[in-house]
């Protein structure tokens, strides 16, 4: 019974091609707006989880909003690094400026920091080397520049031991950091930058006087929340108990919330897209009961030569789902080309469709076929045979 339901299915669906892809609209646009927005929004979560995976979830942020005219020192910083719970620490101003050599000039972002601010943000080097202590010690005019720097200025990267003037400040450029390919870098990408000594930065610019943000990592990720404990006891009794004087970030609670945050926008888009379903889910049933008032006559033949009640059902039932899940699978289909196109317009993204929202597409799918199927087809199942004989519509 059900292989003769699914082949005059089939036959009512080719009878009435353009009628038949019209009602699966609906849920085409239902699909592809839940597959395609929820991927997006997980492959951009996953591309930022991995950037920020990759400079390592044991990071600290500090800000001090209030240093009670009494600034954190250097030598501050270096004595909190030896703490065990903590790893290294280091502190970050920045400024912005003009980058000049020979004839060729740009806007640059100036940042003034240690050589452990290498390893917490885990860079990497293209060539020559990152700042270290005697720098600090000896307020040196060295630099080292990001790829995009280095390209922009001099249009090469073979620029070690080469001059750079940074707001008319003679600087020598000791290192090249190497580009770095991900989602997060991409929003910076074009961005010019040069890293200098902090003590360097403090005597260069006229709006940095005192240490008001730094970085500390934890020994390792599973002392993260020791470290914090430590961190903030340390900064407390620095700042005379006064919890409004500084704030600190932590790594890890951010990608938690973050977490938290694009789950709760893929339910959203997600919840926006069933609705365009159910759009679906009413065009089905309305073109179910005009179907079902054509065949009226169909209808009464078949009750006339013995069809019961749940052959009748069935066949309209499934029709229905057939519609819903030929709609479901072209939108399955549509969305890996969007992706795909997607994927290749922004190549710093990882686009791919999760088994999961294709399963919860399907099911969705056979849910408003099952759920907008059954009234026409129980209308179906309901002519009386003489009066759908006598019908002449």
């Amino acid at each position: 019974m059900i292989f003769q339901s699914l082949k005059m299915a089939w036959s009512a669906i080719l009878s009435n091609k353009m009628r038949s892809f019209l009602t699966m609209l609906g849920i085409i646009i239902g699909v592809v707006s839940l597959v395609v927005l929820v991927s997006i929004v997980s492959g951009a979560t996953d591309s930022v989880t991995e950037q920020i995976n990759s400079i390592g979830t044991n990071l600290l942020t500090v800000r001090i909003t209030d240093d009670k005219e009494n600034p954190l020192k250097l030598s501050e910083l270096s004595e909190m690094a030896e703490k065990e719970e903590i790893g290294e620490t280091a502190p970050i101003a920045q400024t912005g400026a003009t980058a000049k050599s020979g004839y060729t000039s740009d806007d640059i972002t100036v940042y003034g920091t240690t050589g452990a601010y290498y390893n917490i943000q885990g860079l990497t080097l293209a060539a020559g080397r990152f700042l270290k202590k005697s720098d600090m010690d000896n307020n040196t005019y060295v630099a080292v520049l990001n790829q995009t720097a280095a390209e922009e200025i001099f249009g090469t990267t073979n620029v070690i031991g080469e001059e750079i003037s940074l707001d008319g400040r003679g600087f020598r450029i000791v290192g090249v950091l190497a580009e770095e390919e991900s989602a997060v870098s991409s929003l910076t990408s074009g961005t010019l930058e040069a890293y200098i000594p902090y003590t360097t930065i403090i005597r260069m610019a006229d709006n940095i006087f005192h240490i008001t943000s730094f970085y500390a990592s934890s020994a390792d990720e599973d002392s993260m929340d020791a470290a914090e404990s430590t961190l903030k006891t340390w900064m407390l009794e620095r700042f005379g108990n006064d919890e409004d004087a500084f704030t600190i970030i932590n790594q890890s609670a951010l990608m938690e919330t973050m977490g938290s945050v694009t789950n709760t926008l893929a339910l959203m888009l997600g919840g926006i897209a069933g609705i365009s379903l159910l759009v679906g889910g009413i065009g089905i049933m309305n073109i179910m009961l005009v179907s079902v008032t054509e065949r009226t006559k169909e209808i009464g033949i078949r009750k006339a030569i013995g069809a019961g009640r749940a052959s009748i059902m069935m066949q309209f039932l499934i029709e229905a789902l057939m519609v819903s899940l030929m709609g479901c699978l072209a939108g399955i289909v549509l969305s890996v080309g969007i992706l795909y196109l997607a994927g290749m317009a922004m190549e710093e993204m990882s686009f791919h469709i999760s088994m999961g929202v294709v399963w919860v597409a399907v099911g969705f799918s056979v849910l408003i076929g099952v759920v907008f199927g059954i009234y026409p087809a129980g209308k179906a199942a309901g002519k009386p045979p003489i009066e759908a004989l006598r019908y002449s519509g």
